[in-house]
């Protein structure tokens, strides 16, 4: 399992020019399945994501979570996190999990990712969306268990 997150002042994502969701300052999320994976990784992941010191104290220093400033969580599904281009310049997603599974868990993972408190805002699984975001830092961590 892997998450790419990034801080943003604002984050807005649409399916077909239907606006879906949108937040305020917090984490855009990019939220990767391998196949094999499980809910004790998701648990994991999240714990993670909950508590990830990327906002900055009164002294500038990444001292804060997301939980700390209140901030929102834009959550979405993206298997090509597990794309290798290793090989030849079209990537292999052969190490993605499959859509069925891959569904569940990240419905889990936002479930559990709120249960920590925070608020989360979720993309279309398996749609082509469009995401306006605007980074604050710019600050990107990559996280993968």
């Amino acid at each position: 399992m892997k998450f790419v997150a990034q801080r943003v002042s604002h984050a807005a994502l649409s399916v077909d020019n239907t606006p879906v969701s949108e937040i305020g300052s917090g984490l855009v999320v990019y939220f990767g399945v391998k196949a094999g994976d499980g809910e004790a990784q998701a648990d994991k992941c999240m714990e993670k994501l909950a508590h990830l010191r990327v906002f900055e104290d009164e002294n500038g220093k990444m001292n804060r979570s997301v939980l700390d400033v209140k901030g929102e969580v834009l959550f979405v599904s993206q298997f090509t996190l597990y794309g290798d281009a290793k090989r030849g310049n079209r990537p292999s997603f052969s190490e993605a999990e499959r859509p069925e599974r891959a569904a569940e868990l990240y419905a889990y993972a936002a479930d559990r990712l709120g249960s920590y408190g925070v608020p989360v805002q979720l993309g279309v699984f398996g749609a082509e969306m469009t995401i306006r975001q605007t980074n604050e830092g710019p600050v990107t961590i990559i996280y993968e268990i």
